[in-house]
C-alpha cells in the first residue's frame, strides 16, 4: 500500500507524521519504505547523514537506468529504509516540465519494488506542483494532517480539487484514507473548536488519534530520531503507536 502524507499549507505536521508513522509501522512488524519528495529533507535527516547520500529522491527521478536500490538507504529502525532528498530536489520540476511521462515517472519506478514493502509512505513538500501531483498518481491512499488552529481549513479545498483531476484520469482508485488533526491544544477554546469542525467537515474519514502540541515531538528531529527511538515514553510516541493502529486497520 502506497500512502501519500499530503497539505499544501507549510507548519502543519506533515512531515513529523511522516517520520513517526513510518517508524511506528516499522516497529509493528511491516516492511516499511519512506520515500521524502520534500526538498527541505526534514524527513531524511531523521534518518540519514546526508554526507552519505550518493543518490537520492531527485536521481531516482531521472536517472532511470540506475535500479531503484540505488536509491535506498537503511535506518537505525530494522523494518524501515528510507529514499532520502537533498536540495537538488527543488529543480526536479524544471527538469521534469514537458517530458511526456513526467507525472507517472514516480509511479513507474514504485512498480519495480512494491513488492519488496508492505508499506510506502511518501513525504511531500507544501505545494501542490509536479512533485505532488508524481505521488498521488502513484498512490492508493493519501492523508492529510491538518493543524488544529484559525487557519486550519486553508488550502485544503485546492488539494481536494487537485485530487479529483488525479482521479480524473491518471489514477482513478486513489482514496482518502483519512485526516489527521494536530498541534491540539485541548486547553484553548479555539483548538476545540477547530477539532470539532474538522470532524463535522470530513465526518468518519478523520481520524480518531489526535496529536497533540509536543516538545518531545519537536526536539527529536534534532537528534536524527524517530519519538520512538527519543523519548518512547512520551505522549508523542503513544499518539503515533495509536495512528499506526487506525492506519493499518484502515489499509
Amino acid at each position: 500500500m502506497i500512502i501519500v502524507i499530503t497539505n499544501q499549507k507549510g507548519g502543519v505536521g506533515k512531515t513529523t507524521t511522516a517520520i513517526n508513522l513510518s517508524a511506528a509501522c516499522a516497529g509493528a512488524g511491516k516492511r516499511v519504505l519512506l520515500i521524502d519528495l520534500d526538498p527541505q529533507s526534514n524527513s531524511s535527516l531523521s534518518f540519514v547523514d546526508p554526507e552519505n547520500v550518493n543518490g537520492s529522491a531527485y536521481e531516482l527521478f531521472t536517472e532511470t537506468s540506475r535500479p531503484f536500490a540505488d536509491f535506498v538507504y537503511p535506518t537505525a529502525l530494522d523494518k524501515l529504509k528510507i529514499v532520502p532528498a537533498k536540495i537538488n530536489l527543488a529543480k526536479l520540476e524544471a527538469k521534469l516540465v514537458g517530458d511526456f511521462d513526467a507525472i507517472y515517472r514516480l509511479r513507474d519506478r514504485i512498480n519495480q519494488v512494491n513488492d519488496d514493502y508492505d508499506l510506502i509512505f511518501i513525504d511531500t513538500p507544501p505545494t501542490l506542483g509536479l512533485i505532488t501531483v508524481n505521488a498521488l498518481v502513484a498512490a492508493n491512499y493519501f492523508m492529510v494532517p491538518i493543524q488544529s488552529s484559525y487557519f486550519a481549513m486553508e488550502g485544503t479545498d485546492d488539494l481536494l480539487e487537485t485530487v479529483e483531476k488525479v482521479r480524473s484520469r491518471p489514477n482513478p482508485d486513489l482514496s482518502l484514507l483519512g485526516v489527521l488533526v494536530t498541534l491540539v491544544d485541548h486547553r484553548t477554546t479555539l483548538s476545540r473548536d477547530v477539532e470539532s469542525y474538522i470532524r463535522n467537515t470530513f465526518g468518519k474519514k478523520t481520524f480518531k488519534t489526535v496529536i497533540t502540541r509536543s516538545v518531545r515531538l519537536e526536539e527529536a528531529p534534532a537528534h536524527r530520531k524517530s519519538i520512538f527511538q527519543f523519548a518512547p515514553r512520551s505522549s508523542g510516541a503513544a499518539e503515533y503507536q495509536q495512528l499506526s493502529k487506525e492506519v493499518l486497520k484502515r489499509v
